[in-house]
């Protein structure tokens, strides 16, 4: 019987063999996600789902081409141990930007009015269904973005900065993405501004556009 990580490495062998987005190379990819997806570091933070995103967006550019980071290279080791590790960076930066958010933004949280007052603050990401895990296709969510057919993604900005919107954001932050200091400094707002804008108004659009696609 053919050792796991062996076969994996077949599998990319063979995915890397064909023509960047022929059916072929896609068909393999996806192989080689569903056989990756159960051994994958796991934690049940909110924002998992969307760190498992980048990572398999992360995968599809760079398991061949090096697109968008270095190459995946199996002398430094499995195709899971590449994964885990850039999987567990993007859970980094997603808990230490929640941090910041909540130590400086946390009346922004939408808060649920009752009778007798105010309740807990809720988080609208919280309440978001995991999402199943299939392979994302970078370049269809990217021409998503960058077409904003019906114009939502740019009609949905920061107050008084038209700018600063969901279909900026999100070409900013697909892999490789351009890191939540560089945006502030770009657009003159704070990290916890842009960081808590784009986790409420502009990743849920990104999700349902990718789960209706079939891609998520």
């Amino acid at each position: 019987m053919v050792p796991f990580d062996e076969q994996l490495r077949r599998l990319v062998t063979e995915a890397c063999g064909h023509k960047p987005g022929s059916p072929q190379r896609q068909k393999l990819l996806t192989q080689i996600i569903r056989l990756t997806a159960s051994r994958l570091w796991r934690e049940t933070t909110p924002y998992y789902q969307d760190a498992l995103q980048q990572t398999w967006l992360y995968f599809c550019r760079n398991v061949c081409e090096g697109l968008t980071g270095q190459i995946y290279d199996p002398n430094y080791g499995s195709v899971i141990t590449w994964l885990n590790a850039y999987l567990r960076r993007r859970l980094q930066d997603f808990y230490l930007n929640q941090n910041r958010e909540q130590a400086t933004t946390v009346p922004q949280r939408i808060r649920q009015s009752t009778s007798g007052g105010i309740s807990e603050a809720i988080d609208p990401i919280d309440n978001l269904p995991a999402s199943p895990q299939a392979p994302p296709i970078l370049e269809d969510l990217e021409m998503w973005a960058q077409t904003d057919s019906n114009g939502e993604l740019r009609s949905i900005y920061i107050k008084g900065r038209p700018d600063v919107n969901c279909q900026v954001l999100i070409l900013k932050r697909l892999p490789p993405e351009v890191s939540w200091r560089e945006l502030s400094e770009e657009f003159g707002l704070s990290i916890p501004t842009l960081s808590s804008f784009y986790q409420r108004q502009c990743l849920p659009r990104l999700r349902k556009f990718a789960e209706l696609e079939g891609l998520l």
